[in-house]
């Protein structure tokens, strides 16, 4: 099956390399955020609870993954239309293969926009430790795993694929508000910080932001990496039982 898995991945990788401005076009929205967002926070680091570029470059991060990688499924709409689904059915290639190449391409491009990302927050005034930026791009892994997963799994469940766009986009706004990408849920009224709790994005965007500051040791970031973990193996978990039900 790894022999499987590098071939999808690498057929997968080389579909969205020939359209390298779809890449970048997939970078542009956080960075926008980032370019004409983020020096209106410059000064108000103290109630933010941290370093202006400190808090709002790990919840973009939070938001390019869920728009990147939330929407992964999307190709795979346009592969069960056009009947490439079908006949990649009744080959030998094992069914979690063309799950986990899926998976392995779009984190892969995930976190070249996440670089490219956090390379343009570096030039405009981002202070992060290495360390912390490496654990938080390792958070932001996990949860691009999480997300490529569930993504082709919910589009090849719906009856009408075409579906999946409009409805995916309909979930993911709110689910980007309430993770605190923009500003940090501890500034919102009590009742909206209770309802961030409920969902993960909420501790991992915490849990970037605390690895960001350099604070190893605190509870935002065992949370945020604990929430990840556990979203990945759950989102795995559900992508492999969805597609070898639906490819069976």
């Amino acid at each position: 099956m790894p022999r499987e898995t590098l071939l999808v991945f690498r057929h997968q990788l080389d579909l969205t390399l020939r359209s390298k401005m779809s890449i970048a076009f997939g970078a542009m929205q956080p960075v926008l955020y980032l370019v004409l967002f983020g020096p209106l926070l410059t000064g108000f680091g103290g109630a933010l609870g941290g370093d202006s570029w400190n808090v709002l470059v790990p919840g973009l991060l939070v938001q390019l993954g869920l728009l990147s990688a939330g929407l992964a499924g999307f190709g795979i709409v346009f592969d069960a239309r056009f009947g490439v689904l079908e006949r990649l059915r009744v080959t030998p290639v094992s069914r979690l293969a063309l799950l986990l190449g899926r998976v392995l391409s779009s984190t892969l491009v995930l976190m070249f926009q996440a670089a490219l990302l956090v390379g343009v927050a570096v030039a405009l005034g981002l202070r992060a430790p290495l360390p912390g930026l490496l654990i938080g791009l390792g958070l932001l892994t996990l949860l691009a795993v999480s997300l490529a997963a569930l993504s082709p799994a919910a589009a090849i469940t719906m009856p009408q694929p075409e579906m999946f766009a409009p409805l995916m986009s309909t979930v993911v706004v709110p689910l980007m508000l309430l993770s605190g990408a923009f500003l940090p849920m501890s500034l919102a009224p009590g009742w909206l910080d209770v309802l961030s709790r409920l969902t993960p994005f909420r501790y991992i965007a915490d849990g970037l932001r605390a690895a960001f500051a350099g604070h190893y040791a605190d509870g935002p970031l065992l949370w945020g990496a604990l929430a990840a973990a556990l979203l990945s193996v759950v989102s795995l978990t559900i992508g492999t039982r969805t597609f070898l039900r639906e490819n069976a």
